[in-house]
């Protein structure tokens, strides 16, 4: 049985934690390897690891610092497919999107390898009599991540590139279900020239987390994960004087005017909603039909292709998504499926009970689709994190936009329609995050920022982008003056720019 292990100071460790957990295959539902459930004493270790290792590699300049990244996200090119391949073992999606999670990822670290021109502060000349204001972006030291089973390699990414390359040492516990890759990750950086000890992982489940939060040298935490474990993350780390960034759960709605592409539209929500099993924070699980016509169009198109959808293992080329991570998770997706069968929604197509040939054990579940959904409804209020597909209908774009706008998730919609006067009003006034015009997943490029809003953010900054730089160090200001001609004695009155 293959045993993962913690990564702390450079080298593999069991840690001293009896407790293990289990990584299933998904595709067969078997055990393959066991993990280490550490807790404080492993965090320890990280933390004097991280300590020993970020004051030199912070006061090295950024071009050193970069040249390390580049190097990594040259290895990470040339480890591609074994990592994907490592990714879509423990997840279960299929190849291609493994591969695709990993290039999002590697975007993040072509962003930050242009480091020196991200930390360059401001300088402003001669605000007062020969004064000169000029303002540091320093690191803040050893900082956390908290990352979620759907994107062990992707979301590690977001977090450790700009930390690292902002300075820091970083401390990655990654879900205990899809643990591997976050190692090769840590190993792979190492082997770039990072120093021991600037890239940790720890494994653990809920005990590690408080850990992590209870730290005191542990100055900054990320998370991505549910909106529950979301705000208690924000809320504890805030108390404790930590800088936060807590990403939650979401409920992404995909709206379509009668004047839209049809065809076009269905083939983007489909990938959209059932990609990774849609097992995805931007998944796209609701569709709003705009007008009955639309309504009926899109469900008959919407059956047709859901037929043709194709569902394995992560090795077969053939296949569009494959299982759910764990029986846990498969169970409480088809709980969500009979919870909606109890509200009245009605069930057009029933996912439940799919069996793939030469997979009898795995986590297997089928692309659902409801029709007649209420906004009242439990299901979809709720995330429900699988291949399930929820249909509402409207009178007009007006309503639509006052159902998305008052749903408690604001992480990402789309809007599928011709008409730029409606695009333009839709994205000034829908109360989301993130924004697709005919673009089904709307996740921003990596020189911008990934956040939603209401309950899917907690804190004041996004994932990656110039915000990145901005959580992940802090500005120093400094007031100077040089010339001789200071005004001699005590001054009693606050300065200010006015002129003497």
């Amino acid at each position: 049985m293959r045993e993962v292990f913690h990564y702390i100071g450079g080298r593999p460790s069991p840690g001293s934690s009896p407790r293990r957990g289990e990584v299933f295959d998904p595709a067969s539902g078997q055990v393959q390897a066991h993990v280490p459930l550490g807790a404080a004493p492993e965090l320890a270790a990280a933390v004097q690891a991280a300590l020993g290792a970020q004051p030199g590699w912070a006061s090295a300049s950024a071009h050193r610092r970069t040249q390390v990244l580049f190097r990594f996200k040259a290895l990470l090119e040339r480890h591609l497919e074994r990592l994907a391949t490592l990714l879509a073992a423990e997840h279960g999606k299929v190849l291609a999107d493994a591969r695709g999670e990993l290039q999002r990822g590697l975007e993040v670290i072509d962003f930050v390898c242009g480091a020196p021109q991200l930390l360059k502060g401001e300088f402003s000349q001669g605000v007062g009599p020969d004064i000169d204001v000029w303002s540091l972006r320093q690191p803040l030291g050893v900082v956390a991540g908290i990352t979620p089973f759907n994107f062990p390699a992707m979301i590690p990414l977001w977090m450790l590139g700009p930390a690292i390359a902002a300075g820091n040492a970083f401390i990655l516990k990654p879900s205990e279900r899809t643990p591997s890759v976050a190692v090769e990750l840590a190993v792979l950086l190492q082997e770039a020239g990072a120093p021991e000890g600037i890239l940790n992982v720890v494994h653990g489940d809920r005990e590690m987390v408080e850990a992590i939060l209870a730290e005191p040298a542990i100055k900054a935490v990320s998370f991505v994960g549910s909106s529950a474990v979301a705000q208690h993350i924000y809320a504890t780390a805030a108390a404790a004087g930590k800088r936060v960034q807590a990403m939650g759960g979401a409920k992404n709605h995909g709206l379509v005017l009668p004047d839209a592409d049809l065809d076009q539209a269905v083939a983007a929500i489909v990938g959209a909603a059932f990609g990774s099993a849609g097992e995805r924070c931007m998944a796209l699980p609701v569709i709003v039909a705009i007008g009955e016509d639309t309504a009926v169009a899109l469900r008959q198109r919407l059956k047709v292709a859901l037929a043709a959808l194709r569902v394995g293992a992560p090795d077969d080329p053939d296949a569009d998504y494959g299982p759910l991570v764990t029986a846990a998770h498969k169970q409480r997706v088809e709980q969500y499926i009979a919870l909606a069968v109890a509200e009245g929604a009605e069930l057009v197509v029933d996912g439940r009970g799919l069996t793939v040939a030469g997979h009898a054990g795995g986590f297997f579940l089928g692309p659902t689709l409801f029709d007649q959904v209420g906004a009242h409804m439990r299901s979809y209020q709720e995330e429900i994190f699988g291949p399930v597909l929820q249909m509402l209908r409207v009178d007009t774009l007006e309503q639509a936009i006052a159902l998305v706008s008052g749903h408690p998730y604001g992480n990402g919609v789309a809007l599928f329609t011709r008409s730029g006067e409606a695009a333009r009003r839709f994205a000034e006034q829908v109360e989301v995050g993130m924004v697709g015009i005919n673009v089904p997943i709307p996740v921003p490029v990596a020189h911008h920022g990934f956040g939603g809003w209401k309950r899917s953010a907690f804190g004041d900054l996004n994932q990656y982008g110039t915000d990145s730089i901005r959580f992940f160090t802090r500005t120093k200001i400094i007031t100077q003056r040089w010339s001789g001609s200071a005004a001699s004695g005590s001054a009693f009155v606050m300065p200010s720019g006015k002129p003497e």
